[in-house]
């Protein structure tokens, strides 16, 4: 097995990531607010987005039958 040496004329460790020296890294957006908990129907499943503490959203795809248990669950804890 050869090995090649990465030096300053082959671009060093920057161009085995793609990058440039120097070059800058694209901006994060601001978090803006979490929102409350929701559920949608997107095609045949239902995805559920919960708020973290800290910020930041659980999403979780269900099917029918998987709403159906977690429904169940939950009538038995909270009643």
């Amino acid at each position: 097995m050869r090995h090649r040496r990465l030096g300053p004329q082959s671009g060093g460790v920057s161009a085995l990531f793609g990058r440039r020296v120097g070059a800058r890294m694209a901006a994060m957006k601001p978090r803006t607010g979490d929102g409350p908990l929701e559920v949608t129907k997107e095609g045949r499943g239902l995805v559920m987005r919960v708020p973290l503490e800290g910020g930041g959203r659980l999403v979780v795809e269900l099917n029918a039958e998987e709403a159906k248990s977690l429904e169940e669950a939950l009538s038995h804890v909270t009643s």
